[in-house]
């Protein structure tokens, strides 16, 4: 049982955050609401009747104060390269888990490499990237994968009908293209390399009912750090409907704007998994509405599923290692559908 468990949300009065803590109440926990913006706290929680409690990345004692008395955190506030570490050092030293919401490639390779070693020796539960980019594509393709131990190759295509970004989105797209020195990125044979190649445009074959849409080759989303952390594939691409790519490109895209009383914007989204081993190729289909708010029900079902025992692995660890993928993503079924064909 999960019922009045406290869970700490790091980032909680965020566009993201704000679809977090709605679902973990829903669930029957308890969130307590941080972040470095003490005046949004105050107002988040006169709205919610909740616990705030202000820290910083900067203030590990705040950071402490956050965590007393909680069974896990959850940080929604990028750009995460600033707040991932200094997160999940508290974790550590609280001994709780830890789960995010990144989509920053740079950030999620970071929590693999620098917290792996320490999060397994202490059997720390460390989870990057639970979310739409990264959490829901590793997911997919490890449920395309079944029984298969390698492929030749992964493919996760969105199809993104539109893409309003949060400022969030846009705070922490600034620090990768900075990090990046304006370079792209891309998994091929076995690691990440950096290119100044130009972005391929080309068609690909939605299932119905998207059917063929243009896509950007190469627009390199987080997937490309959390499926081969656990997976024997070397080359992991992902691509991007090129209406959400223009969308995300241009500067006065305005960000989301709620079209329902959950709070969802109308975007819609068809991602399509794919992994092919020679000749032979399998694939998981998951569609849904407004990729911020179904990030929120991705990162507490991983929350409850650390919290009740179900998991397979320590460290730090990735949506499709450490949870049953098939078994996770029905559990989604009131916010995504789900369609799998060998």
């Amino acid at each position: 049982m999960t019922s009045g468990i406290r869970v700490a949300v790091y980032g909680a009065y965020g566009h993201t955050g704000r679809f977090v803590v709605a679902e973990l109440q829903e669930r029957g926990f308890v969130p307590v609401l941080s972040g470095r913006d003490a005046d949004k706290l105050k107002a988040l929680a006169a709205e919610t009747g909740l616990e705030a409690r202000p820290a910083s990345v900067g203030d590990p004692a705040s950071l402490d104060g956050m965590s007393a008395g909680t069974a896990a955190v959850i940080n929604c506030a990028g750009p995460f390269a600033a707040t991932a570490a200094p997160l999940i050092e508290t974790a550590l030293r609280v001994g709780i888990p830890y789960v995010d919401v990144a989509a920053e490639i740079e950030a999620v390779a970071d929590t693999f490499a620098q917290f792996a070693d320490r999060a397994r020796e202490s059997d720390a539960l460390i989870v990057p990237a639970m979310a739409f980019f990264g959490g829901l594509g590793d997911l997919l393709i490890t449920t395309a994968m079944g029984d298969w131990t390698a492929a030749d190759e992964a493919h996760i295509a969105y199809g993104l009908s539109s893409w309003h970004p949060t400022a969030g989105t846009r705070a922490a797209g600034a620090v990768s293209r900075e990090r990046r020195d304006g370079r792209g990125v891309r998994y091929r044979n076995g690691r990440l390399e950096y290119h100044q190649d130009d972005l391929p445009t080309l068609e690909w074959p939605f299932p119905a009912p998207m059917g063929p849409r243009a896509v950007i080759g190469e627009f390199t989303m987080a997937d490309v750090v959390t499926v081969p952390s656990h997976l024997s594939i070397p080359d992991v691409r992902t691509y991007m409907a090129a209406d959400a790519a223009r969308d995300i490109a241009a500067p006065d895209t305005p960000a989301p704007v709620a079209a329902d009383r959950f709070g969802r914007s109308g975007q819609t989204f068809l991602v399509d998994a794919v992994v092919r081993s020679g000749t032979r190729e399998r694939r998981a289909v998951a569609g849904g509405r407004d990729i911020y708010a179904v990030t929120a029900p991705l990162a507490v079902e991983a929350l409850d599923r650390i919290l009740t025992g179900r998991t397979k692995a320590t460290g730090v660890a990735s949506a499709g290692e450490i949870f049953d993928a098939p078994d996770f993503l029905r559990a989604l079924s009131p916010h995504i559908t789900l369609e799998q064909r060998p």
